[in-house]
C-alpha cells in the first residue's frame, strides 16, 4: 500500500510517502506556483520547476513567491478551491513518483476542519483520477482529511512512544504561514471545543519583521525575501548592498504577534476543568512561537518534534500507513 502525507501550506508543500511497510521518503518545496508566462525564463527552464497543467494550461510549481511576476499568492481562508492550490497538488503527486495512490491524508485548518462540509469538499477534490500533465495520470484511491497539527501528534506519538502523549491532555501548537492552529488532545482524542485557529502567523510576523528592517534601515524589503532567507536556513537578509541580521528583529516581531496568538488559544481553553499536560509545538514558525509559548506554560514539558517544519507530513502519512 504506497501512501502520501501531504501538508500544502501557504509558505511550503511537504511531503511524506512509501509503502506503508517502510520509512517514509520526505521532499520539501516552497509553495509558489503560476501560469508559466508569470515565471522569469530562467526559472520557467529551471530543474526543479515542476510542470502541470490545469485545463490544458501549463504552470509551473514549486518556486519561490518572491520569483513570481505580476501574480499574487492565495492567501485566504479560501486556499484549496483555488487553482494555485491545485497546481501544487499536482506538483505533489508527479514529485511522489507514482500513478496510483492508495492513501492520501492532508490536513485543514483547524477552523475549516470542524465543518463537515470543508472536509467533504476537499476529500471530494482529491480524490480521483488527476490529470497533472498532458500525458501523465494519477489516481488517489483513498483521502483523510485531519484537523492540521494532529499530524505532529500522531509523528511525536510515533517516534518517541511517549506514553504520556496518549495518556495525557496534550495542547498541540501549529504556527503556519496563513494560521496559527491548535487542536487540545486528551488522551488521544480531540476536544474540538477547545481547539481553534488563529490568524496572527508568520505571514503577519513576517510583515512586522520587515517593517522593524525598514524603519531602521529605510529602502523596501518584502516579507517574501525574508521568508526565502529563513526556508535557506541563512541568518541575514540584503537590502541595500547591506547583509542585515534578521534574528533580533525576528524576535522582536516574534514577541508581539505570537503573544496575540497565544491569547486566542488561551481564551478558547478557558472552560477546560482540567489541566493541560504537554505542550507539543510544531510547524515552520515553531521557533519563534516558543518563548512566548514558555511564558503561556511555565510548569508544562514543551516537545518540539526534530523536524517541526515536516511533522505534519510525516505524522499524515503514520496516520495512512495505520
Amino acid at each position: 500500500m504506497f501512501v502520501l502525507g501531504l501538508d500544502i501550506g501557504y509558505s511550503n508543500v511537504k511531503l511524506a510517502f512509501g509503502d506503508h511497510l517502510a520509512p517514509p521518503t520526505t521532499k520539501l518545496f516552497p509553495a509558489g506556483a503560476a501560469p508559466i508566462e508569470h515565471l522569469p525564463q530562467a526559472i520557467d527552464r529551471a530543474s526543479d520547476t515542476l510542470r502541470v497543467t490545469l485545463d490544458g494550461v501549463a504552470w509551473g510549481a514549486g518556486i519561490s513567491v518572491s520569483k513570481l511576476s505580476n501574480w499574487n499568492r492565495a492567501l485566504h481562508q479560501d486556499y484549496t478551491n483555488t487553482s494555485s492550490y491545485r497546481a501544487l497538488l499536482y506538483a505533489a503527486l508527479l514529485a511522489s513518483e507514482r500513478s496510483v495512490i492508495d492513501v492520501l491524508v492532508t490536513g485543514l485548518p483547524v477552523s475549516q476542519w470542524q465543518e463537515r462540509s470543508a472536509r467533504q469538499a476537499l476529500t471530494n477534490q482529491l480524490k480521483g483520477v488527476h490529470q497533472i500533465t498532458p500525458k501523465r495520470q494519477v489516481a488517489v484511491e483513498q483521502v483523510h482529511v485531519v484537523p492540521q497539527p494532529t499530524g505532529a501528534f500522531v509523528e511525536q506519538l510515533f517516534t518517541t512512544q511517549d506514553r504520556r502523549l496518549s495518556n495525557g491532555r496534550v495542547l498541540v501548537i501549529d504556527p503556519g504561514y496563513f494560521s496559527v492552529d491548535w487542536v487540545l488532545l486528551n488522551e488521544g482524542e480531540i476536544v474540538s471545543a477547545s481547539s481553534g485557529t488563529s490568524l496572527e502567523a508568520m505571514s503577519v510576523l513576517l510583515d512586522k519583521t520587515s517593517e522593524l528592517i525598514c524603519d531602521d534601515h529605510g529602502g523596501k524589503l518584502t516579507p517574501e525575501k525574508i521568508e526565502d532567507a529563513l526556508r535557506s536556513g541563512s541568518s541575514n537578509v540584503l537590502l541595500l548592498g547591506q547583509e542585515i541580521i534578521l534574528q533580533d528583529y525576528l524576535a522582536a516581531a516574534a514577541q508581539s504577534i505570537s503573544m496575540i496568538a497565544l491569547e486566542a488559544m488561551k481564551q478558547s481553553l478557558r472552560r477546560e476543568k482540567g489541566s493541560v499536560d504537554i505542550v507539543l509545538l510544531a510547524g515552520g514558525g515553531a521557533s519563534l512561537y516558543q518563548n512566548a509559548t514558555k511564558e503561556f506554560f511555565p510548569l508544562n514539558p514543551i516537545f518540539t518534534p526534530s523536524q517541526p517544519t515536516l511533522a505534519n507530513a510525516l505524522g499524515f502519512f503514520y496516520f495512512g500507513r495505520g
